[in-house]
């Protein structure tokens, strides 16, 4: 499990966070943080900490083998900022978090997440993002 801790990020003029291959990206912008982790991602679900529908997203991908990378926003210095561009993607009043990315593309919140889940279409949309190998 990858979760985004408040200690990887650096403050300057810009939000700066720490990758895997160790680059540092210098992101201006909350759309700009979305849109890299999501492109640099098979799975991003963005989270709060207390929010019980976030543990239900987190166990369903975990139960399925996948291992998402975690934005808890409660814990991440732009993790207002990140919200309120969650709140514009998930639109008509909905609530933002969880929120998933998969392959890069919004997938939606946690309606959406359960809804491919029963209907069989997660687990294809796993594989093609490279979350699953089986």
């Amino acid at each position: 499990m990858q979760v985004e801790k408040k200690t990887e990020i650096r403050m300057t003029s810009n939000i700066a966070i720490e990758s895997e291959a160790s680059a540092t990206m210098k992101l201006d912008n909350p759309y700009e943080i979305v849109r890299q982790l999501a492109s640099t991602n098979a799975v991003v679900l963005f989270s709060m900490s207390g929010c019980c529908m976030c543990t239900v997203a987190k166990r369903l991908l975990f139960g399925l083998g996948v291992g998402p990378t975690i934005i808890e926003l409660d814990h991440h210095v732009a993790g207002p900022d990140i919200q309120v561009v969650l709140f514009q993607l998930a639109a008509n009043g909905r609530q933002p978090v969880p929120a998933v990315f998969v392959g890069g593309k919004f997938l939606g919140g946690i309606e959406t997440l359960m809804a491919c889940h029963i209907n069989g279409t997660l687990v294809p949309l796993l594989k093609e993002a490279g979350a699953l190998w089986l």
